[in-house]
């Protein structure tokens, strides 16, 4: 009869499992509907407003100001913000004159157009037809503004249609989007929702926002391509506003691809971004000082070794990556072999390959994301060759490795961005300053965006990983490259030295020494780091005060560049390979708490049942460990290691009044004691387990068959004990194989739950011998404890109304009520147990019931002794399972 209960038990997780698929795809369906909805009406808006400008305006005079278009085209659509921008530029006569205009608009409408080309063409061939015709729309309006640019009277009218088109379509499509969205899909336009998109999006695995990233170099590429090809005379500062604003967007990648747990494709687009402001920045320097800046040889050398190594490392993602990035690689080559960098045929020739190159790439990356028949990109190749290898393991679960340290947050590790900005940064400055002009030698930008503002992105993230140290420093190193990059660099502080100059670099090393005193607590190479930086610091003073000795500055800054190239190195790699490890070192101090328990006890994914079998071991020989459950994290010991029990009771330092309770993996644990159980309570346990359902029962001397011994008085009180069978397959298997354990919450008296495996290092240190990872506790609402100590009189109590409705656990203990008055004792529970488990999800009902209860829903009250001991239990329970 058991092993029919478990085999409806499993039908019942399949079903649950279903049922959960369909809620989460339904909210998918919902979040996407109105994403794309607020998309679509957004450019059907602005092409509303290019519409009516077009058509109304004359060869002779505009229908709505440069400035005014700009300005809305900004406020209406994010696609059209790089036209408004230019738009501004030419309305404040930063740019003069219909061709200017034309020279600065050509090259990112030339982008849009051929992106606009491949988005429209994956979308015909997924047969997303609305999708397709407002792209192919656009696409047409774009190409005839670029003619409208070069003839006035030739191009208005037609674009003015082809808006016309795109508003129509747009409107229609987004405002059925929209209500679908408010009427929670119960009224749909025809043709405004796809059955089977909500499938497509729930099935890719691919980062979405490389997409965008991919673009971005699509423009950046036309604008500096377009010079070579006699599109347009030269780069000047109308380009500026697309270069820039596409390194924005690049920016905004790379942050998402963090989110996305994308580390490689986040360090891409972080160092795309940065070429992306420097060819911005050179145009604006010629039109501020009519001088080209002269490129150094060694930071744009030092990129180009960055980009290789980030471009082997993709080669996991198959060769298209990575043939990709070798195109930055020679780009950065030709940015160091010529002199004025980007003004350089050799250099536009490099980003025209690398606009048809982005062309490609942008329409197999697409078409792989939505599609169900993927083309070729050898993703698998090198998984396959290393199979076979004893010497290099494949990292596999890369959500287990940037797992945070505290808490819950979904960031990848930015460490690898971080400390390839630092080498950058760092070889940067090494071109010395002439007396004349700063702005002429092309340091700024690389010094500002890569040491500053990528390390305060890359601070952000290590501080929602709760990465504390990491993010200080990031963060600390941050603002003293954009604070000194902009006054030693952009020439802000001129020849003024002096001593009050001094005083933010020493207020900044005051800060960096306690950064370096905190690094002796994590590892070697993070102390190296941080001391070797304290000389860089120093360098900026002697240099503020007029007493920097020739050569110093850049001894010091190729030594942090060294060993930033070290651990830029060995973070790529320890997130690529499971082994080898390249070496970060011991810390030099160890204290107890993370650190220490990390390091002295295994810590194992739960996915893995040689995993399992290894925390057994422990527990068998004694040890305790933190365990997930289908609430909060519990500290477990083996009940048969009394021993071991008292040990998890002294770890908790709890208080009397909070004891531990029993767990077992199925109710067959208890048939060698089944005598000593009544029949009513018998079949109640057979009917309700396993589940989220804790049963306070009479204390008996059955306890002692488990080998508690002295140990038991940890377990319950005098007069009663908590006994719970969880609904957690871990947790299953390991009771299994070690026996019932005694369990507790995995955090010290009067802290909050424990609600990731991270938190039972931070709170608990060394002092456990072995850690079950698996991410996030999986419930936000505690387990329902129910009073059975008056079971056989007929009477049961509530404590605690929580996952398992009163309803339910009040229907089951009335069919064995009713099976016992017939005579079927202990005849097994035929109740179907689907009913119980299809119904977890608490309905309005048993939600105000609980707020109604307020804990407390007795059918029957028991005595005030037992309602004293219950209530201790009760408050147990909180501590080890409500999570957060």
């Amino acid at each position: 009869m058991s092993d029919i209960i478990v085999s409806r038990h499993e039908c019942v997780y399949i079903k649950l499992s279903a049922c959960e698929k369909s809620a989460d795809e339904a909210r998918m369906a919902d979040s996407e509907s109105l994403h794309l909805s607020i998309g679509v009406l957004g450019v059907s808006g602005g092409s509303l407003l290019l519409l009516v400008n077009n058509y109304a305006s004359s060869p002779e005079k505009a229908l709505i100001t440069d400035t005014a278009l700009g300005v809305l085209l900004l406020l209406f659509a994010a696609l059209l913000a790089y036209s408004g921008l230019v738009y501004i530029l030419a309305g404040e006569n930063i740019i003069n004159g219909r061709n200017e205009l034309r020279d600065a608009m050509v090259p990112g409408l030339a982008a849009f157009t051929l992106a606009l080309l491949v988005i429209c063409i994956v979308a015909v061939v997924c047969h997303e037809v609305v999708l397709s015709f407002i792209a192919l729309a656009i696409c047409l309006a774009c190409a005839h503004q670029i003619a409208g640019l070069a003839d006035l009277a030739f191009g208005q009218s037609a674009t003015a249609v082809c808006y016309l088109m795109v508003c129509f379509v747009g409107a229609y499509f987004g405002s059925g989007r929209l209500l679908s969205y408010i009427t929670q899909r119960k009224i749909e336009l025809p043709g405004t929702f796809k059955k089977d998109s909500v499938k497509a999006l729930k099935n890719q695995d691919s980062n979405d926002a490389a997409i965008v990233g991919i673009i971005m170099n699509l423009l950046s590429a036309s604008v500096l391509a377009c010079p070579l090809l006699g599109v347009v005379p030269k780069l000047f500062s109308g380009h500026v506003p697309w270069l820039w604003t596409a390194g924005v967007f690049q920016l905004g990648v790379c942050v998402k691809s963090f989110r996305s747990m994308d580390t490689l494709v986040a360090t891409f687009y972080g160092f795309t971004s940065i070429l992306r402001f420097a060819e911005g920045y050179t145009a604006l320097v010629v039109h501020l000082t009519n001088q080209v800046p002269y490129s150094p040889v060694p930071f744009p050398v030092v990129f180009s070794v960055l980009f290789f190594i980030l471009a082997l490392f993709s080669l996991q993602g198959g060769f298209v990556n990575t043939i990709y990035q070798l195109f930055f690689v020679a780009y950065c080559i030709a940015i160091a072999a010529e002199p004025q960098s980007f003004f350089q045929r050799g250099t536009q020739g490099v980003q025209a390959a690398i606009f048809v190159v982005s062309g490609f790439v942008l329409f197999i990356t697409l078409y792989n994301m939505v599609s169900s028949n993927k083309i070729p990109t050898g993703a698998g190749l090198l998984k396959n060759l290393l199979s076979r290898s004893n010497t290099f393991v494949l990292q596999t679960h890369d959500k287990d490795l940037h797992a945070p340290y505290l808490g819950y947050s979904k960031y990848a590790d930015a460490e690898v961005l971080g400390h390839g900005c630092s080498v950058l940064a760092a070889f940067s400055i090494t071109a010395s300053l002439s007396s004349g002009n700063p702005l002429a030698i092309l340091i700024l930008p690389w010094a500002v965006i890569s040491g500053g503002v990528l390390h305060l992105i890359c601070g952000f993230v290590a501080f929602a990983r709760g990465k504390t140290l990491e993010s200080t420093t990031f963060i600390l190193y941050g603002i003293m490259w954009t604070v000194w990059g902009l006054t030693r660099f952009g020439g802000l502080y001129g020849d003024v030295r002096g001593l009050h100059l001094a005083v933010g670099i020493i207020s900044f090393m005051l800060f960096n020494v306690l950064v370096t005193v905190g690094a002796l607590f994590l590892n070697k190479a993070w102390f190296i780091y941080t001391f070797t930086f304290q000389l860089i610091l120093i360098s900026f003073l002697l240099d503020a005060v007029g007493a920097l000795p020739y050569g110093y500055d850049i001894g010091v800054t190729i030594i942090v560049g060294l060993v930033s190239f070290y651990i830029f190195l060995a973070s790529i790699f320890n997130c690529t390979f499971k082994s080898p490890q390249l070496p970060f070192g011991d810390p030099f101090i160890k204290l107890s708490g993370f650190g220490s328990g990390k390091d002295s006890c295994p810590h194992l994914t739960a996915r893995r049942s040689t995993s399992v079998h290894q925390i057994a071991e422990i527990m068998k020989n004694g040890g305790i460990c933190g365990m997930p459950t289908d609430t909060v994290y519990v500290l477990v010991a083996a009940c048969n290691r009394p021993q071991a029990v008292e040990k998890a009771y002294s770890v908790k330092k709890q208080a009397k009044e909070r004891p531990m309770s029993l767990w077992i993996s199925s109710i067959k644990q208890l048939e060698p004691v089944r005598q000593q159980i009544s029949p009513v309570l018998w079949d109640f346990m057979e009917a309700a387990w396993p589940s989220s359902i804790s049963l306070v029962i009479a204390r008996a001397p059955w306890m002692e068959f488990f080998g508690l011994g002295d140990s038991s008085k940890y377990i319950g009180t005098p007069q009663s004990i908590a006994i719970r069978n969880p609904d957690c397959t871990v947790a299953t298997h390991l009771i299994n194989a070690v026996g019932p354990i005694a369990v507790t919450s995995a955090n010290p008296t009067g802290e909050a739950d424990t609600t990731h495996h991270n938190q039972v290092y931070a709170k608990l240190g060394n002092k456990v011998d072995g850690v079950l990872c698996d991410g996030p506790s999986p419930e936000n609402i505690a387990s329902t404890v129910v009073d059975c100590t008056k079971i056989e009189s007929g009477q049961i109590g509530f404590f605690r109304v929580g996952l398992i409705p009163k309803s339910k656990v009040l229907q089951i203990f009335e069919e064995i009520q009713k099976k016992h008055v017939h005579g079927e004792l202990n005849a097994g529970f035929d109740t179907d147990i689907a009913d119980l488990h299809r119904d977890l999800t608490v309905s309005q009902t048993d939600l105000s019931e609980i707020k109604t209860d307020s804990g407390i829903g007795c059918v029957t009250p028991a005595d005030s002794q037992s309602s004293l001991d219950l209530s201790q239990h009760d408050h147990q329970e909180e501590q080890e399972e409500e999570s957060l």
